[in-house]
């Protein structure tokens, strides 16, 4: 599977050997790509549309890994349970709706050990949600991909 830069570098943010949900996976490459490489063990792909989440499952099919990706329809966090993941990439949306996501996704705080984070917009309001809600930014990294900035931040409790 062949990622763009910006798909790479959350790639690499992901901690070996996690268990990771991609939220908004939309075409489901990032899990694909880090199943494929034996990164994780397994993966979560989710989608709040069933369009993307149909396309993904196709991808999922394609590369044979239907048994070690799930995909499920879900708004945000909701349809993960506690204790199931332990990293979740939130990217490739604004501030708004990733603030809005942590929020509705509050049971999942303590049991998820790495927030994978790439705000599109509103940086300064998700950095304060994070300080607010007792976050920690331990690694921060900006790229530039297809004529566009990227912040990807690795977010723990604490």
């Amino acid at each position: 599977m062949v990622l763009s830069m910006r798909l790479l570098k959350l790639a690499d943010f992901v901690p070996e050997g996690s268990v990771m949900a991609d939220i908004g996976t939309d075409h489901g490459h990032l899990p694909i790509s880090l199943v494929e490489s034996g990164k994780c063990k397994h993966a979560v792909a989710m989608d709040v549309r069933p369009g993307p989440l149909s396309h993904a499952k196709e991808a999922v099919a394609r590369a044979g890994l239907s048994d070690q990706i799930d995909l499920r329809l879900s708004d945000g966090l909701t349809a993960l349970k506690p204790g199931e993941v332990d990293a979740c990439v939130i990217a490739g949306m604004g501030g708004a709706l990733i603030t809005k996501i942590l929020t509705e996704g509050k049971h999942m705080w303590d049991s998820v050990s790495h927030f994978i984070l790439s705000p599109q917009s509103e940086i300064g309001d998700v950095r304060r949600f994070l300080a607010d809600n007792g976050f920690m930014i331990v690694r921060e990294e900006m790229l530039m991909d297809m004529g566009k900035f990227y912040v990807i931040m690795d977010v723990v409790r604490g």
